[in-house]
């Protein structure tokens, strides 16, 4: 299956793990160009300027539109589980239109967009990559 993966930039590390896990398990896996930078500690933040630079939104698009799925990797941030930020939900939104597959890896969480999310009918991972659907 081709999958795009995104989530927070603050869960690189765990995207990228997330990535070499569903390689090795045959899958086509596309993630951030840049998320190494996070990665190695290189960059820390995402400020407009580069969006506006970069435009990741209309690239991820893109990308998005070519894959089977996305699987969002929402770890916990700023105290709460199953956190997804702006991007993530915009990446999420693209996806439903597309009527892709939209895997989350942890709990929706309890933010004031959860109605939202919901609407979107992801799959649940529980936390465990390994629950997929092949």
């Amino acid at each position: 299956m081709k999958i795009a993966i995104c989530g927070s930039m603050s869960a690189a590390k765990e995207m990228v793990e997330v990535k070499d896990f569903l390689e090795k398990k045959g899958h086509k896996i596309h993630i951030q160009d840049d998320i190494m930078d996070f990665v190695e500690g290189k960059r820390t933040d995402e400020d407009k300027w580069r969006k506006i630079e970069i435009d990741p939104f209309k690239n991820y698009f893109e990308v998005i539109k070519s894959c089977d799925a996305i699987i969002v990797v929402n770890v916990e941030k700023k105290g709460v589980k199953g956190y997804i930020g702006g991007n993530s939900l915009i990446e999420m939104a693209f996806a439903h239109v597309l009527d892709k597959k939209i895997y989350l890896l942890c709990e929706i969480p309890k933010l004031s967009y959860t109605d939202e999310i919901a609407a979107f009918q992801p799959i649940l991972l529980n936390e465990n990559i390994g629950n997929l659907e092949e």
